[in-house]
């Protein structure tokens, strides 16, 4: 199976999904939205593939913190 990772931040308005492996990018008012923005945006990429997809509901975070600094 391959799979595609897509990376989704905050907009200055929206969020915005992107593919990594792919060149796939959508946005939505809510993460959810962007989510099915993406599957609908992987499976036209690949409309012309012989292969059929589908999706899992596995997800994966990263997550930014900022720290700061501290005297030791």
């Amino acid at each position: 199976m391959k799979s595609v990772t897509a990376y989704i931040h905050k907009g200055e308005k929206y969020y915005v999904g992107e593919c990594l492996e792919i060149d796939v990018i959508t946005q939505g008012k809510t993460i959810d939205e962007v989510i099915n923005n993406l599957h609908e945006a992987t499976e036209l990429y690949f409309e012309d593939e012989k292969k059929k997809l589908y999706f899992t509901d596995d997800i994966s975070a990263t997550i930014n913190l900022g720290v700061a600094e501290y005297a030791a």
